[in-house]
């Protein structure tokens, strides 16, 4: 099945903006890039902004299904799974296209409180923690959604730490302390 001019410009876009930053991709360079015209930018989106909020979605839901896939394919067991989502961590941070989590980068970007790209960064930071809280849960935790939601904040740190500083063995790090985290949690009160 062919691809829509629009996904074709919504995919485009989304490496150029990971690459190159929002602000540092310009609207001629990105029209030269997927060989589509002012127009057909215009016919789908009224905007830059609108196009880059069309782009966090499409990632997040693309990120978020592969994600979880790799991590029900490394792990059965939910326990396993919470320790699965750094190795899975791991294998991106190690990919030639790592830029970086795109939703953090669009933040740094755009920080206005109340926009839609703001609103998009922020659901998919809510559904990635939901998934680890989920893990916590069917791994029957002590206090399961304090530690996802602690498991969630090793994740962030690791991948912030993998961008900024190239440390691509954070996912590692953050996987030894998940490990502590999960065994204090099963332990008897």
């Amino acid at each position: 099945m062919a691809i829509s001019r629009r996904d074709h410009l919504v995919h485009v876009a989304r490496d150029e903006f990971a690459a190159h930053g929002f602000h540092g991709t310009g609207i001629d360079g990105l029209l030269a890039k997927a060989g589509v015209s002012k127009k057909t930018l215009y016919a789908h989106f009224r905007s830059k902004e609108e196009l880059i909020v069309a782009v966090l979605r499409e990632h997040d839901t693309c990120f978020r299904d592969d994600f979880r896939r790799d991590v029900e394919a490394l792990a059965t067991h939910p326990r396993e799974r919470l320790l699965a989502v750094f190795d899975v961590a791991a294998d991106w941070f190690h990919e030639k296209s790592f830029y970086g989590c795109i939703f953090i980068n669009a933040i740094a970007e755009y920080a206005e409180d109340a926009s839609p790209i703001r609103d998009a960064c922020r659901n998919f930071k809510q559904m990635m923690k939901a998934y680890i809280i989920d893990l916590a849960r069917a791994a029957q935790l002590a206090e399961p959604d304090i530690i996802g939601a602690q498991l969630a904040l090793l994740l962030e740190g690791a991948t912030v730490t993998a961008q900024v500083s190239g440390d691509k063995g954070a996912a590692r790090v953050a996987k030894a302390a998940a490990q502590s985290l999960i065994e204090c949690s099963l332990r008897p009160a």
